[in-house]
């Protein structure tokens, strides 16, 4: 894995994520938007962090270092997943 393939990843899996709470919103515009919102920022903050890792200069092997920037993706967008799902359950049964 290089730069290139990882910024790629990260545009690609958190922008998905953030397009899916951005749906939920438009299909759903009587729910509480403040959850989700919330939800949104953290997926930014996601974003941008990944991208300083990623531009940050690095004394380690370059593919190593990607390859776990991509797990930390993984598992931080796997984070923000379950907690939309949280709220969209919550939402539900208000």
């Amino acid at each position: 894995m290089n730069l290139r393939d990882f910024k790629k990843d990260v545009e690609y899996f958190v922008g998905e994520f953030i397009d899916d709470c951005i749906l939920f919103l438009m299909v759903n515009p009587k729910q509480d938007e403040e959850k989700i919102n919330e939800i949104i920022d953290e997926a930014v903050d996601l974003y941008n962090s990944l991208k300083d890792k990623a531009n940050a200069k690095v004394d380690t092997k370059k593919s190593t270092y990607f390859a776990n920037l991509r797990n930390e993706m993984i598992e931080k967008v796997d984070a923000l997943s379950e907690k939309l799902s949280e709220a969209i359950s919550s939402c539900k049964k208000n």
